[in-house]
């Protein structure tokens, strides 16, 4: 921090300031993620008065990421910001999503492959597909996109979604609305992949389908490949699934604490015992 350095207390998620006009700062962005306070003379603050982005006379400039806000209903019709959308912020966020592009194709891939795991494919997961494929044929189902929406709302979409929409569920992070904003793209994405329906994208759809409309397909490839990639490796019987099961409670049986694990169960049980 340099010598003469201003700082400026700012609450979060304040929408406006009463800066008096004789201040020597400039109010440059006061938005829901970010406010700041700089000189006037600073090439910083040159630089926000012409927005590069929608301006919200109210509360500075607004902050879009792989998501854009939806348009508040009391917004001025013929508003100047909102003509320089179509221009600038799909601009934005193309290259958003191009500096993502490298980082969402290697998480797909390691999440569709059994090759690119760093190690073998649980048996947990080849034991699963076997049952849900027998469960089809025992019941006379051969419609391949049954089991294909099968195999996707037990591990797909039952659990990946989950963990890319909630980092914080894995990893001792503060996930911000930016991060969630963006991540519901991400995890958007990952659901169509997994679909077996064709989707008709028009003008009018929202931008997070467009934006990813064109790799969707090679996604789906990858799906596809990884659920018959695991149909053609050899069956697990019930004897290595139960060996699997005990040598698992074996290696993590000092990292869990039974007596805590009840008491969660009992705080569980007696909050909800009367409904």
């Amino acid at each position: 921090v340099s010598d003469r350095s201003v700082v400026a207390l700012v609450p979060k998620q304040t929408s406006s300031y009463n800066i008096p006009s004789s201040a020597s700062i400039t109010r440059t962005s006061i938005s829901r993620y970010d406010s700041s306070f700089r000189y006037t003379g600073s090439p910083d603050s040159l630089r926000s008065r012409a927005p590069m982005i929608t301006p919200d006379l109210e509360s500075g400039v607004k902050v879009w990421h792989l998501v854009k806000n939806h348009e508040h209903g009391d917004q001025k019709e013929g508003d100047r910001g909102s003509k320089m959308v179509s221009e600038i912020y799909l601009t934005r966020l193309l290259a958003t999503k191009g500096t993502l592009q490298k980082f969402v194709d290697d998480l797909f891939e390691t999440l569709f492959s059994t090759v690119h795991r760093g190690s073998t494919l649980p048996l947990a997961i080849k034991y699963m597909f076997d049952f849900l494929d027998e469960q089809a044929d025992r019941h006379g189902i051969y419609d391949t996109d049954v089991r294909h929406t099968w195999k996707s709302n037990c591990l797909p979409l039952r659990f990946w979604v989950n963990v890319i929409k909630n980092p914080q569920f894995v990893f001792d992070i503060h996930k911000s609305s930016i991060t969630d904003a963006c991540l519901s793209v991400v995890a958007q994405t990952f659901m169509d992949s997994c679909s077996t329906s064709e989707h008709r994208l028009g003008k009018d759809s929202p931008s997070n389908k467009l934006l990813y409309a064109k790799d969707i397909p090679n996604y789906k490839s990858w799906v596809e490949r990884y659920y018959a990639d695991i149909t053609r490796m050899p069956a697990i019987s019930d004897q290595d699934m139960n060996a699997y099961l005990a040598e698992q409670a074996r290696l993590h049986s000092t990292e869990f604490n039974m007596l805590s694990a009840l008491n969660e169960i009992y705080s569980y049980v007696s909050k909800y015992s009367e409904e």
